[in-house]
């Protein structure tokens, strides 16, 4: 299956996105925003998916457009790219260490976005990065990808690593939910169909 690639252009970003759920992890991201290239790096390599982002953004006022933007070309990605016949695992469970941090993720595909983020990190701040983008982001690419993702920062102190460990618990999670269902024909749910 080829790349799925999402344009969106608006006045505010200006973002191309190719996505390959079932990659071997590589990426080419450039958003402007140092700190957000290596989460979505580190996301992609720990999911297994090959990722490609560029972002033009109006960073002269904050990252926040950039960082929701590529969430929602994201999410618009990952719900094209899903197998059309849905046969998955659908769910997934991560805990993931950083250092003194970690994290807990929990995905359904389910077809009904809803995101709970339980996090709250040590500093306002990463480099330039606002510590609140990163709820910005996760809410964006739940929206636009219609996947249930629960996600908690169990315990932490530095900034850094706290994010680090919720990225890359959704990665594993996510990667785990997008297995191939064994024996399964169709949807994994009772009705059918993943709504």
């Amino acid at each position: 299956m080829p790349k799925t690639t999402i344009t969106r252009k608006t006045h505010e970003t200006d973002v191309t996105l190719k996505l390959d759920l079932f990659g071997n992890g590589k990426s080419n991201i450039d958003t402007g925003i140092g700190f957000f290239d290596h989460m979505l790096t580190l996301l992609a390599f720990h999911s297994g998916f090959d990722l490609d982002v560029k972002c033009s953004g109006d960073l002269q006022v904050d990252g926040h457009h950039t960082v929701e933007d590529v969430g929602i070309v994201l999410g618009q990605a990952f719900k094209q790219h899903l197998p059309a016949d849905r046969a998955i695992v659908r769910y997934g469970l991560a805990y993931l260490p950083m250092d003194e941090s970690l994290a807990r993720a929990v995905v359904d595909i389910s077809g009904r976005p809803a995101l709970v983020f339980l996090a709250k990190f040590s500093q306002p701040k990463v480099g330039d990065f606002e510590t609140e983008l990163v709820q910005e982001f996760f809410q964006a690419f739940v929206n636009h990808s219609f996947i249930n993702l629960h996600l908690q920062l169990l315990y932490g102190e530095n900034a850094h690593h706290q994010i680090e460990s919720l990225f890359k618990a959704t990665a594993r999670a996510l990667q785990q939910a997008l297995q191939p269902s064994v024996g399964r024909k169709g949807a994994a749910s009772s009705k059918g169909v993943l709504v």
